[in-house]
């Protein structure tokens, strides 16, 4: 973002945290109703060009924003909705990625004042792997030829009965507003959720499964490297042979037999 849309989406961050007064409810309400927003701002381009026209004086737009969804939202999605949209956006897709944003973390601080983050967290990283596993699964619900609806019915019978209420959400809106693939979409979301509980995330390939010792004494080392608790997300990656590969942020240690293969086959070269 430049620096006119930071500061717009400052702004539109501290309202959110006054609007949400420490009722999962709210926040829950909040969320959801900020993600029916925004489908209502992807679907109509001449609404959504119209809020972000930085030509237009904020107050006016912030009128339109209340004409438009004034009644049909909560009072604290509203008074979030006319902050963003009476802010100077350097682009339009910056307020609506940052409304999708803000949904995101009113969600999951219902989650953490609910008790459920550390679930949904673990839920949204083990959906995203599923996801990766099953190729047919992630082809039907990355087929831009697919209405959002379907996919958020797909999605939704998926995790029926077996996720989090707010798992389910933001699976949902995740499949129906695809702006990158769904893996590192999920990665994103879990890392969120972990940056929630003041965790960083360790996104781990490992050859062959960690018991619950080895998860342990992992994120240990990790949190003494980092400085910081450690949250340790593992999948099995049978094409190491052994070994594993933690990624911290940019940070790659690789310790896998095929990465050791690697390096040994550029020494020789």
């Amino acid at each position: 973002m430049y620096a006119a849309s930071r500061e717009a989406s400052s702004r539109s961050r501290e309202a959110l945290r006054a609007a949400l007064t420490g009722s999962d409810s709210v926040a829950a309400t909040t969320g959801s109703e900020l993600f029916a927003a925004v489908a209502v701002l992807d679907d109509q381009r001449s609404l959504r060009v119209a809020l972000a026209d930085v030509s237009v004086p904020g107050s006016v737009r912030a009128e339109l924003s209340e004409r438009v969804f004034g009644g049909k939202v909560s009072p604290a999605t509203l008074a979030v909705l006319t902050t963003a949209v009476a802010q100077d956006w350097s682009r339009t897709s910056d307020l609506v990625d940052t409304l999708v944003l803000l949904g995101q973390e009113a969600l999951l601080e219902s989650a953490a004042d609910s008790g459920k983050l550390e679930a949904v967290e673990d839920e949204l990283f083990r959906l995203g792997r599923i996801i990766a596993d099953n190729p047919e699964l992630e082809q039907a619900l990355s087929d831009r030829g697919k209405p959002g609806s379907a996919k958020r019915e797909l999605i939704a019978g998926l995790l029926s009965g077996k996720a989090e209420t707010i798992t389910v959400t933001l699976a949902e809106q995740a499949v129906a507003r695809q702006r990158v693939g769904l893996g590192p979409a999920f990665d994103e979301l879990s890392d969120l959720a972990a940056a929630r509980r003041s965790q960083i995330v360790a996104h781990v390939r490992a050859a062959i499964a960690l018991t619950p010792q080895q998860r342990e004494r992992l994120a240990a080392s990790l949190q003494r490297i980092y400085g910081k608790p450690i949250t340790v997300h593992v999948e099995v990656d049978q094409e190491l042979l052994s070994g594993l590969v933690v990624r911290v942020g940019d940070d790659v240690i690789d310790g896998s037999a095929t990465g050791r293969l690697e390096r040994l086959r550029r020494e020789l070269a």
